[in-house]
């Protein structure tokens, strides 16, 4: 039975098959949404069904990877979806208040993420080599100037093979971004940018349009974010670690 009154009277759904969803609530209570997606789903609700495809699309193009690296994680509300297809992820971000909670309710649900408070600007993380990582909504925060420490850093930790994913908002959309987009978004790229970057350390870049939920490969202005997949780290000895 699904549910259990005051009264101790056990009832149930109408579809029996739905009282697991009820046993499994009772048992472990609702899933806590977190800082990100709590402030989306009460304050724009369509933008955290945006934020989970562009998850599901790291969660595709990394799938099999064994030991998957997240930069910038936040509260590591989507990492679930990338823990769906690769047995393992490793979440840094700068901000000790996301990564506590995102501590907090991994270990409460028994899922295989480890997380760190990491300043990649300075140093790289740890729990590598990772043969596929990803960075959503993050490069627009960084400064242009440290970009490249920023990108040196990850592929530090990278196997020559793996596979990088890099999303960030068009700088084409910037005019329809709200107010507190604007004033962190301070290193807008282009997608011509966006693979002249990753094009300095990877062989082959490959780029995509996003409007909504939906990827595609049409024209890269119209687009409201951009994704970049990028693979096959090219030679720079002294640069970063060779797996």
């Amino acid at each position: 039975m699904a549910l259990t009154t005051s009264r101790k009277i056990k009832i149930s759904a109408k579809e029996p098959q739905y009282n697991i969803q009820f046993d499994a609530m009772g048992k472990k209570g609702a899933v806590k949404l977190g800082p990100t997606a709590s402030h989306l789903w009460r304050n724009d609700p369509r933008h955290l069904s945006f934020l989970l495809a562009r998850y599901k699309f790291c969660s595709k193009i990394l799938a099999g990877k064994k030991n998957v690296l997240e930069v910038g994680c936040g509260d590591a509300f989507g990492t679930r979806l990338v823990l769906q297809t690769a047995p393992k992820v490793h979440g840094v971000d700068f901000d000790p208040l996301f990564i506590n909670w995102a501590e907090e309710q991994y270990k409460a649900e028994g899922l295989d993420a480890t997380f760190q408070v990491l300043d990649i600007i300075k140093e790289p993380p740890y729990n590598g080599p990772f043969d596929g990582a990803y960075a959503l909504d993050f490069i627009e925060h960084i400064k242009t100037n440290a970009e490249r420490a920023v990108i040196n850093n990850i592929c530090k930790t990278l196997t020559k093979d793996a596979v990088f994913i890099l999303g960030t908002p068009n700088i084409t959309a910037r005019k329809y971004a709200g107010i507190d987009s604007k004033k962190g978004h301070i290193n807008l790229k282009s997608a011509d940018g966006l693979k002249d970057l990753l094009g300095y350390y990877f062989k082959n870049v490959f780029i995509f349009s996003m409007n909504d939920e939906l990827v595609h490969t049409g024209f890269y202005p119209m687009a409201n974010y951009l994704l970049a997949v990028a693979s096959a780290l090219k030679e720079r000895p002294g640069n970063y670690a060779r797996n």
